[in-house]
């Protein structure tokens, strides 16, 4: 069991490289030479050309900062990050980034009071219980555990003051959620209502074409909407299955890479001409000749492109049974995409298109029959992987727990009662051999999640972090709690009646507080100041900088700006939650440690959004109802904690009041449910009209054909077009018109895109 004594050495190792890393970050930030690592969003929005230099002189100052002022003004990002409105946040970074700060808002707003009302009016009731000094034999036990609710002694009165405390916690925690949740939906709507005009509001994304003899997919499709649809479709695009050809065209790149850092490498030293090894990884084999060996591998690569990109455009197997339908007003995309198409309820599947920039081209190939196989599978393979990943997470716990392994292995306590060792495997190596087994976690699960076939990249990061959060869940919360109770009371259950077992874990649940507090401390603290450092890409950003940039687009190229990374960052958001709601009453000295990872990652991630990440793609706040979701899932976990341990503690007059708080969330939940998710399902056709309306009024020249012609052009036909391979033309009918976004279709009927391509000599 930890003691404050481990706890001290924790939180002094972790507060001192939190210290650091914000002080290298403010250091490393003001040097020129650093300025696409720590402000590459500036340089995408094209705010900032070329770096700069803060001293204003030539040589060593276009890399180093020469202005002693800076280095005293170090903390200046502080400000800076909080000087940005929502507002303005909104227009720079996009809704997702203004929505995901709302949620470290969210939890100032809900632990701020929390932990002021736990600290004077809980921690005061335990302390006074003194019922662990009647169990020292029993239990094991340490100084924090005093403040917790295994203090206060059976059968106690003082349990109507945790009892009421629950009902404050949770009817504050509901409120807040509802004035967040409103707030959101108003903000999605807003921005849904006043943001430009966007194709995908005009696209249904249709699935599972059935195959009609003697009729392609792309006649099927056509005759389909013409007939159903006949007052607002305009067309639809093919979708191909091109992902051979984009392996094969990343495949080039990697070459290219290795061509271009073999050139400069010669031509700045032309005496000798480089050589590599043609084995695996370029560590075995025979020894060539570097630029010549890749110039002939890049030779054979691109005929093979150039086969692949016919057969491509010219085999009907390559369109898809799937298809991008296109409509003259967003009303009339609304009814299409939110209505059944069909009387066979698995063909014509219709839904929102994601924008062009949220699709996830891949699995747009997969046969919409092996989707639910697909996912039944991962379904098992997740759950494997939550049950393997108990065994580590076990033995992590069991360094957690010293004095309670000592007793089953005796041998261990030499080693184990050196001071420093045990103040060390107590109070840091736990979390960081669990944040080490996190790190790779979120790139398996977004591998398992494109498994499954999801169409969008905002889908695929919610369900690889809906995983996420289920394995944080049961290993890294009831996995601690088990796993560590096991170890910690073994030696109490050999040596006891069984009448007395449940009353040991009841009491011994609360004490896995103190392993929570060196994780938030590891991961909360010094985690998220290592978040603003940036060290990877860092140095992986000097590294292209010294071998492969030439020119300054590559050196654009190798900035990194990366973005929220939601499949890990929500999931852990949410386990932040879970901790301070469950243990809000039970260990309320866990509080603090809580409140401020948020405030330190609300400043931090608010620096990065504005400063450095790029997102990928909008989704317009789409994940804000699986926060909710598993915020009131933590509300449910800490009323049934509550509740078992409260049922150890003889405090039978309190527990049915007890039970009423669980259905008290439910109801709440399922209101909101109902009251806020369809803005995230559904987009409303009064809106979809009004907007229609107004559109029509301000633009009546619109040519909405045009504008929305190679909108969703698979990117293989962009590549075409950057290579300037070949000049593509539309099929419409029997004539052929230049590219439709650059003129007027003026055919009576909705025109039909089928990309052909002229290749010139």
């Amino acid at each position: 069991m930890a003691t404050l004594e481990d706890l001290g050495v924790s939180a002094f190792i972790n507060i001192v490289s939190a210290f650091a890393f914000l002080l290298l970050f403010a250091v490393l930030r003001i040097q020129p030479i650093n300025d696409r690592v720590y402000f590459p969003k500036w340089y995408i929005i094209g705010d900032r050309k070329g770096s700069r230099s803060r001293s204003g002189g030539h040589g060593v100052g276009k890399f180093v900062n020469l202005n002693i002022w800076t280095y005293l003004t170090f903390l200046n990002w502080i400000p800076g990050a909080l000087r940005m409105s929502q507002a303005e946040i909104i227009q720079h970074a996009g809704l997702d980034s203004a929505v995901y700060l709302r949620i470290y808002i969210l939890g100032l707003k809900i632990f701020a009071p929390m932990t002021v009302l736990a600290l004077l009016v809980l921690i005061p009731a335990n302390v006074s219980g003194g019922t662990l000094l009647n169990l020292r034999k029993e239990v094991v036990f340490s100084d924090i555990d005093k403040l917790s609710i295994s203090n206060v002694s059976p059968g106690s009165q003082r349990f109507f003051i945790h009892l009421l405390m629950a009902y404050l916690f949770t009817f504050w925690t509901c409120y807040m959620l509802f004035k967040e949740y409103d707030n959101v939906v108003f903000m999605r709507l807003h921005f849904l209502a006043s943001k430009h005009r966007r194709v995908d509001q005009f696209t249904v994304v249709v699935r599972n074409v059935p195959h009609i003899a003697g009729h392609s997919t792309s006649q099927t499709v056509e005759q389909f909407f013409q007939r159903n649809h006949p007052d607002h479709y305009i067309g639809h695009q093919a979708v191909y299955n091109a992902n051979k050809y984009a392996k094969l065209v990343k495949q080039k790149d990697r070459l290219q890479n290795w061509l271009d850092y073999y050139q400069l490498k010669f031509e700045r030293h032309p005496e000798r001409r480089p050589t590599a090894k043609t084995g695996f990884l370029c560590l075995c084999g025979k020894r060539v000749d570097a630029i010549d060996y890749y110039r002939e591998r890049i030779s054979e690569l691109d005929k093979k492109i150039s086969s692949e990109r016919q057969r491509v455009l010219n085999d009907p197997k390559s369109i898809m049974p799937v298809a991008f339908a296109t409509f003259d007003s967003r009303w009339g995309a609304a009814v299409c995409a939110q209505t059944q198409q069909s009387k066979n309820p698995t063909q014509w599947l219709t839904d929102w298109a994601p924008e062009p920039r949220d699709v996830y081209w891949q699995n747009l190939a997969i046969p919409f029959v092996s989707l639910n196989i697909r996912r039944l599978l991962i379904s098992i393979s997740v759950f494997a992987l939550v049950f393997f990943y108990m065994i580590p997470i076990a033995f992590v716990q069991s360094l957690a727990n010293l004095e309670g392994l000592e007793k089953v292995a005796p041998f261990l306590r030499p080693v184990i009662e050196i001071t420093v060792v045990k103040s060390f495997l107590q109070g840091f190596l736990p979390g960081l051999a669990l944040k080490i087994f996190l790190y790779i976690l979120p790139a398996v699960l977004i591998i398992m999640s494109k498994v499954e076939g999801y169409l969008s990249l905002s889908s695929l990061e919610r369900k690889a972090a809906a995983k996420y959060y289920y394995f944080m869940l049961v290993n890294v919360f009831l996995g601690s709690i088990i796993a560590g109770t096991a170890f910690e009371q073994l030696y109490s259950f050999l040596h006891q009646p069984p009448t007395q077992i449940p009353r040991t874990i009841g009491v011994s649940i609360p004490m896995k507080a103190t392993f929570f507090m060196t994780y938030i401390m590891l991961d909360g603290w010094a985690g998220i100041a290592n978040e603003i450092l940036r060290v990877k890409p860092l140095v992986i950003y000097h590294l292209k900088n010294m071998f492969l940039v030439k020119t300054e687009r590559d050196r654009e190229k190798a900035m990194d700006p990366g973005s929220i990374g939601l499949p890990e960052t929500l999931p852990t958001l949410q386990l932040y939650f879970l901790l301070g709601l469950v243990y809000a009453v039970v260990t309320p000295i866990l509080l603090p440690f809580i409140l401020i990872f948020f405030a330190l990652a609300f400043l931090v991630y608010r620096h990065q959004i504005i400063n450095v990440y790029n997102q990928e793609y909008e989704s317009a706040g789409a994940f804000w109802p699986h926060v909710h979701s598993r915020i009131i899932a933590s509300l449910l976990i800490s009323h049934v904690l509550l509740l078992g341990l409260l049922s150890t503690k003889k405090a039978a007059n309190s527990i049915p009041l007890l039970v009423v708080l669980p259905v008290l969330t439910l109801w709440f939940h399922k209101y909101c449910k109902s009251r806020f998710e369809p803005a995230f399902r559904k987009y409303p056709l009064e809106e979809a009209m009004e907007k229609d309306t107004l559109e029509r009024a301000s633009e009546p020249n619109l040519n909405i054909k045009a504008f929305l012609a190679d909108a969703y052009l698979h990117p293989i036909f962009h590549a075409f077009e950057d290579e300037e391979m070949g000049q593509i033309r539309v099929d419409k009918g029997q004539s052929h018109v230049s590219s439709p976004a650059r003129s007027e279709i003026s055919s009576p009927s909705p025109p039909h895109y089928v990309y052909h391509y002229e290749f010139e000599p």
